[in-house]
């Protein structure tokens, strides 16, 4: 009797007994190697970076990767309304319904999605996703320059930036540009600065989802979501992607796990600029350097199945490749001495010797210099004043982010400046462009710039983009080149090692 009564009992416990078991079994099952509990489908991702070899060439190196949805986000770069350049536009409006499907994958299996439309927060002020990323607490590892733009990091110092992007980029039809400009201007927009909110292909859910273009913010809700990874995608890959304060310059400097889904992107390149390759092969010249030197990249097949986006091929890009005649494989310095500077910026040394620009010795007209600087925070409120030492009867005049600057000339042919403390940009990367013109009877350079910061005298001597000729728009950089500078001609003088005692 005492038999079955036990009997009976194991009976009605055994379907509870083999459910525990089976729970347990397959919770060994998602702890990882590493001892992380993983989400019920991992992203099982292919990251994809460049290290040199042996032999000195760049070999591509796959590594297989976990990633617990949960503790993963992905960031959605500047993918905005409406752009100044219409080609931009086309290239943005084939890959935005690829894109809106990964976020709705990647959401679903619980990652989180930050929308980051730059400049055009506004437009969101009483948006759910906007509130929310507000109302994050602020994290106590808050990197003090998580704000600012980032133009390059020390990885990149020896690198040899891959495209030129002086002119921001634009490679349009001129009259398709021209009636492009019209267009957005009968609608109200600025034909330069277009966007006012993120495209309308791409969906944000306002359960769930985050709003936010500044770094500080997105830091925050990295941290409060208790995020590890982080996938970066939108555009434009060598200006927004890589240098936002919360792109992937930021992130990887400050140690978190970021890769770009390097399918899901482009770049501003114009063919028509060094290395005259077509517009997807500067992208992928651009995609190349940030696996050498900024972060791995992964496609977007790795989350959502399917096949890697591929681009259709525009008008213009097809007629593009023929006309550039194609310097293919990796750019180097040999290739830009090609480049005609009446045509063209040049990267140099400078100050130097004419000669030693690989320029006609026998020009005597007007050379224009600029270069990008990172100043202090004006918290520290020194004074700014630039110096430039010519050869006699060298005449000079400064711009600073395009705004004309009174020189004073003083004996022995020396330059300078007070820079006005409205004019400058704490943190970002402020332009400075030279003029130097030597009356026909000089060659037009400097044998010294230097910039005072309160005390301290930074010399400036290094890498300058050089142009002869007359422009007057050759005072400011194109937007958005003017924040994507080359990371060539980007100082840093926020350090003192940068600088000695006057």
């Amino acid at each position: 009797m005492e038999h079955r009564k036990w009997a009976g009992c194991f009976t009605e416990l055994a379907p509870l007994v083999c459910y525990l078991i089976l729970w347990v079994s397959i919770g060994s099952v998602l702890i990882g190697a590493s001892g992380e509990v993983l989400g019920e489908e991992p992203f099982l991702l292919t990251k994809t970076r460049q290290q040199k070899g042996t032999a000195g060439q760049w070999e591509r190196i796959e590594e297989s990767a976990r990633w617990d949805p949960k503790k993963t986000a992905i960031i959605v770069c500047d993918v905005w309304d409406y752009h100044h350049c219409l080609n931009a536009v086309r290239r943005l409006d084939q890959f935005a319904p690829r894109l809106d499907g990964l976020l709705t994958a990647a959401r679903e299996q619980g990652a989180v999605i930050i929308h980051a439309p730059s400049d055009c927060m506004e437009a969101y002020a009483e948006h759910p996703a906007r509130r929310r990323a507000m109302e994050v607490s602020k994290a106590p590892d808050l990197p003090k320059e998580i704000v600012h733009w980032c133009s390059k990091i020390p990885s990149e110092e020896e690198a040899v930036y891959p495209i030129d992007q002086s002119d921001g980029g634009e490679d349009d039809d001129p009259a398709e540009h021209a009636q492009w400009s019209a267009k957005l201007a009968s609608l109200g927009r600025n034909p330069a600065l277009p966007w006012k909110m993120q495209s309308p292909s791409i969906r944000i859910d306002s359960q769930s989802d985050y709003l936010s273009d500044q770094g500080d913010e997105v830091w925050n809700v990295l941290r409060g979501r208790g995020i590890e990874h982080v996938m970066l995608t939108g555009v434009h890959v060598n200006m927004c992607v890589l240098g936002r304060p919360f792109g992937l310059r930021q992130l990887a400097s400050h140690g978190i796990d970021v890769v770009l889904v390097r399918d899901l992107t482009d770049a501003m390149y114009n063919p028509k600029r060094w290395p005259f390759v077509d517009h997807h092969k500067g992208t992928q010249l651009v995609i190349e350097h940030i696996e050498r030197y900024v972060c791995p990249t992964i496609t977007s097949d790795m989350v959502m199945g399917g096949e890697p986006f591929q681009f259709s091929l525009l008008p213009s890009a097809a007629v593009s490749h023929a006309v550039g005649g194609g310097v293919e494989g990796s750019p180097d310095r040999l290739a830009d001495r090609l480049l005609p500077a009446t045509k063209q910026w040049l990267v140099r040394q400078w100050p130097s010797s004419w000669e030693a620009m690989n320029t006609d010795p026998s020009y005597r007209k007007a050379a224009w210099y600029r270069r990008a600087l990172r100043l202090p925070d004006r918290s520290e409120s020194r004074s700014l004043r630039l110096t430039v030492r010519t050869q006699p009867q060298v005449r000079v005049e400064c711009w600073w982010e395009g705004k004309p600057l009174v020189l004073q000339s003083e004996a022995g042919g020396t330059w300078s400046a007070s820079i006005p403390e409205g004019v400058r940009v704490d943190g970002d990367a402020n332009l400075l462009v030279l003029k130097l013109d030597g009356k026909q009877q000089q060659w037009p350079t400097a044998t010294e710039v230097a910039l005072s910061i309160g005390s301290m005298q930074h010399s400036l001597h290094g890498a300058w983009q050089v142009r002869l000729g007359e422009d007057p728009a050759w005072t400011q950089m194109p937007l958005p080149a003017k924040f994507g500078a080359s990371t060539d001609i980007v100082v840093d003088l926020r350090s003192s090692s940068f600088g000695k005692d006057r």
